[in-house]
């Protein structure tokens, strides 16, 4: 039964996780007191850019043409290995926590390859950006799981969210605060969310990941549009597996409760981002040394 609430987990985020981002703009459209798009037009747009052609630049190698599908096959693996909440990963072993952080570390390094296979100065620009800000990123999300890890003296990551409270709430809750802040930023600034990006813009001057895939057409912009969003499934369950304590002993429950604290998270980014003006680049790694500041805050709070 465990196995097949899991499987169910997976193929539903791969089902609804273009929805995730209709509700965010449908969220900031109200607050801009508009009607906004549909919330299933990230579905036409992804059907759109499926059935059309790509076009290749004489200058690029066969590293373009490989990251999109490199990079949604790594957020595929970081889907499976994610539990959300109660519910455990498809592909859970012990230590898969490393794996997580490298396949999402693949998925970056080949969107920057392949921008930089362009030869475009706006292109090398957004991956310059990108290559910083992940920089300062990275060390949060990896010092959050520790912190996990540490707290429950588990080693995967389901059976952390598993054992995350299984001891006293009241003991929990700081350690849980923190790390629910951190991912918060940490989600923001990987899914190029303001205040981090705004991924609505068409000013490259400004823009990190919009302006890296200026030059994907068709289905590898596709690929690359559903990765975002199946990117954005993961970072939004590692925050509920720690901002909302609800276990129960039916998985299937557990499941529906995950799902719904997923939409809700879509939401509060959405509120965010139509209460925040974007930050300058340059408060940026303000921003994610304070997710990092959280993050060793939760490990010492865990080691006193």
């Amino acid at each position: 039964m465990t196995i097949l609430v899991s499987l169910l987990h997976v193929l539903l985020a791969l089902t609804l996780s273009p929805l995730l981002v209709g509700v965010i703009r449908r969220t900031k459209a109200i607050f801009a007191g508009r009607q906004g798009p549909s919330l299933f037009q990230m579905y036409s747009d992804l059907a759109k850019l499926f059935r059309k052609g790509a076009v290749y630049s004489r200058t690029t190698t066969w590293i373009f043409r490989a990251g999109p599908i490199v990079g949604v096959a790594a957020v595929i693996v970081a889907l499976m290995i994610v539990p959300l909440g109660g519910v455990r990963g498809l592909a859970e072993f012990p230590g898969d926590l490393i794996l997580l952080a490298y396949v999402l570390g693949l998925m970056r390094f080949m969107t920057v390859l392949a921008a930089l296979d362009t030869g475009s100065a706006f292109e090398g620009m957004g991956a310059s950006r990108e290559v910083q800000f992940s920089l300062l990123a990275e060390p949060a999300l990896l010092l959050g799981l520790a912190a996990t890890a540490v707290c429950t003296r588990r080693l995967g990551l389901s059976e952390i969210y598993a054992n995350l409270f299984a001891a006293s709430p009241i003991t929990v809750a700081p350690t849980a605060v923190l790390l629910a802040g951190m991912f918060l930023i940490v989600l923001l600034a990987e899914n190029a969310r303001i205040p981090v990006d705004d991924p609505a813009t068409h000013l490259e001057l400004t823009m990190i990941h919009e302006v890296m895939v200026l030059d994907h057409g068709g289905v590898d912009l596709g690929f690359i549009e559903y990765a975002v969003s199946l990117k954005l499934w993961v970072f939004t369950a590692l925050l509920v597996g720690v901002a909302i304590p609800l276990r129960t002993d039916w998985p299937l429950l557990n499941l529906l409760i995950g799902i719904a604290s997923v939409f809700i998270t879509a939401v509060i980014v959405g509120v965010i981002e139509s209460t925040m003006a974007r930050l300058r680049l340059l408060r940026v790694p303000q921003l994610l040394v304070t997710a990092s500041i959280l993050a060793v805050i939760a490990v010492l709070w865990v080691l006193r």
